[in-house]
């Protein structure tokens, strides 16, 4: 089976105007099969199943976490929020952080525990105002879309910005033990400039795409201060306890696949890099919603694992990639809302899947929980997946 040895991104300056300035180069094939080695160099004894399965160790199942494992469709959750009632409280609080990613931990005993928060969490700490409000989600008061607002930018220090952030994942930690992984994750620069550009959410991203054909060195300004501070804020969880990191690129897939290699890949490419160089042994997970068109791009960013939406047959997908990656996914999470039957033959479809392709895999689902998913269908999930027999 091919897979991929990744072409190298030239990195032009920022203020040079032009889409050619920044190419991701078109992945060749090659033959080579194994574990990167910053996920395979160490043998580590009790370390939790995630770790070990990503390594290549032989063990008994793939392990098991869902993206929005905590949140808003558990009960126990939605009681907490009647007393804490913003998210900003509830995610930089380090106590209530550290409560609301063990919620899914105590209920269901994943093999990841990740921690609770926002991907525009650290964006503050840039000199960027931000508010999380429910039923609009992230609002953005002073957009920024000129150069003077670039310049004007912060260089990400985490101790002073996002301290709760580091003490909540020395606690989980503590907490979990070897029992589980902690992770920890990041927004990309793309899918964080859509916000910091937009306002908030967007349907038609018309304001990065108008400064995106019209002013592209403001935007790889401010898309490389956003990958420095990337860069920094993975080290920092790195440094604190997250054993693994998840990069979120969410809306990157609104991009064409040759404004991806412009705007997106090459500075995924730096992120992962760089945060490597700094901790070779950390696996970086890269994940993008609605990435079918992306995978052989996700491959070239230089990730240790894909994590596939379910717009992806997982074999395809590796038959694309290649098998030199881990693998990470991709139950439809609508599966969630059907029966029994239909989540256990899902679970075990999906494992087995991976198996065939012969690569490492970390069940997971394509997309994360979705609102209003029952509780009984996850617990469901969980124990179908903690019992697999492959």
């Amino acid at each position: 089976m091919a897979s991929l040895a990744y072409g190298s991104f030239v990195r032009a300056s920022p203020h040079r105007h032009g889409h050619s300035r920044r190419q991701c180069a078109t992945p060749r094939a090659a033959s080579a099969v194994e574990a990167p080695a910053s996920v395979g160099q160490k043998a580590h004894g009790e370390d939790p199943l995630l770790l070990r399965a990503l390594r290549g160790e032989s063990v008994s199942r793939p392990p098991v976490w869902l993206m929005r494992q905590a949140g808003r469709y558990m009960k126990v959750y939605q009681d907490l929020c009647k007393q804490h009632t913003t998210f900003r409280e509830r995610s930089e609080n380090a106590d209530l952080a550290v409560e609301i990613s063990l919620q899914p931990w105590r209920a269901f005993q994943p093999d990841g525990v990740i921690l609770f928060s926002d991907i525009l969490t650290p964006i503050s700490g840039m000199g960027i105002p931000f508010d999380i409000t429910a039923g609009k989600g992230p609002i953005i008061p002073d957009p920024i879309r000129t150069q003077q607002q670039v310049d004007a930018l912060r260089e990400l220090v985490p101790e002073e910005a996002v301290p709760f952030v580091g003490e909540a994942l020395r606690t989980l930690r503590a907490e979990v033990g070897s029992a589980s992984a902690v992770l920890g994750f990041v927004g990309a620069p793309f899918t964080l400039a859509t916000y910091i550009v937009e306002g908030g959410m967007s349907k038609n991203y018309t304001h990065i795409k108008k400064l995106m054909f019209s002013e592209p060195a403001v935007l790889h300004g401010l898309l490389q201060r956003l990958a420095d501070a990337v860069v920094t804020y993975i080290g920092y969880q790195a440094d604190n306890g997250a054993q693994t990191v998840q990069i979120f690129d969410s809306w990157a897939a609104n991009l064409s696949p040759r404004d991806f290699d412009v705007f997106a890949g090459p500075y995924l490419h730096y992120i992962i890099k760089k945060a490597k160089e700094a901790h070779p042994d950390l696996p970086i997970i890269l994940y993008i919603s609605g990435s079918g068109a992306l995978v052989e791009r996700m491959a070239a960013c230089g990730p240790d694992i894909l994590s596939l939406c379910h717009s992806v047959d997982l074999e395809e997908g590796v038959r694309r990639a290649g098998t030199n990656f881990a693998y990470q996914g991709n139950i439809d999470s609508g599966v969630l809302f059907g029966s029994r039957e239909a989540i256990t033959s899902r679970v075990r479809e999906t494992a087995q899947q991976a198996q065939r392709a012969g690569v490492r895999h970390i069940l997971n689902l394509g997309h994360g929980i979705m609102q209003g998913t029952p509780e009984d269908a996850v617990a469901h999930l969980f124990h179908e997946a903690k019992n697999l027999q492959l």
